[in-house]
């Protein structure tokens, strides 16, 4: 067994380093960001790093670096207030990984990497046309982490764009049926399948499947 201490990895070779601690907790989330600056200029870029806050009120949060002269997606969320989450469906996972290259600010990756925008009334944010399940969202707090000089962004979900087949009677998303794509890493996608919906979990009760789901 490999035991990599502490010491050890801050003396690992850069990019070895980097892929290592970027896998290490396995399949994460794969959305593309949608925004726009207050002059219309859309900008869209790919993010693995959204987290689950609370439904009530229904709370998303993200990781990202700090504002930099060429990226444009924070400086939008802030000017704007509005943004967009969109998965990421198996046929256009090439274009979404093109998004995160370093385009000088005021180009559109929407433009550059192939994506059509989707526009709902008095939202500014674009979403990505080419998703299946799409989320806009209201700014609610930016806080900056000194540790690593990041900043986690906080918004309340205010729109919800999907199909009807892709929400379950209980309300959950059926991200297998809508073929949402997840990634391992930096830059290695996945496409996962369900292994079971069990019950909620009660103290004293072993675990098994939900009845409609052990019945079919």
């Amino acid at each position: 067994m490999v035991n990599i201490k502490s010491e050890e990895i801050y003396h690992l070779e850069k990019h070895y380093r980097i892929n290592l601690i970027n896998s290490l907790i396995g399949y994460r989330s794969l959305n593309l960001l949608g925004t726009a600056s207050n002059s219309g200029i859309t900008n869209l870029c790919m993010i693995s790093s959204t987290f689950h806050l609370g439904a009530n009120p229904p709370l998303i949060g993200f990781v990202i670096r700090p504002e930099r002269e060429h990226n444009d997606t924070l400086r939008n969320i802030k000017a704007t207030g509005q943004y967009t989450l969109n998965n990421v469906l198996p046929e256009w996972y090439m274009q979404a990984h093109q998004t995160s290259a370093s385009y000088p600010s005021g180009v559109s990756e929407f433009d550059s990497c192939g994506f059509h925008k989707h526009y709902v009334k008095d939202f500014k944010a674009p979403f990505v046309k080419e998703s299946n399940v799409r989320i806009g969202l209201e700014l609610q707090e930016v806080i900056d982490m000194e540790i690593n000089d990041t900043s986690i962004v906080i918004g309340e979900i205010v729109h919800i764009l999907t199909e009807d087949y892709l929400i379950a009677t209980d309300g959950t998303i059926k991200h297998s049926a809508a073929k949402t794509l997840t990634v391992a890493g930096l830059d290695t996608y996945y496409l996962p399948y369900p292994v079971g919906e069990l019950a909620y979990a009660k103290p004293g009760v072993e675990p098994h499947l939900q009845e409609d789901h052990a019945k079919a």
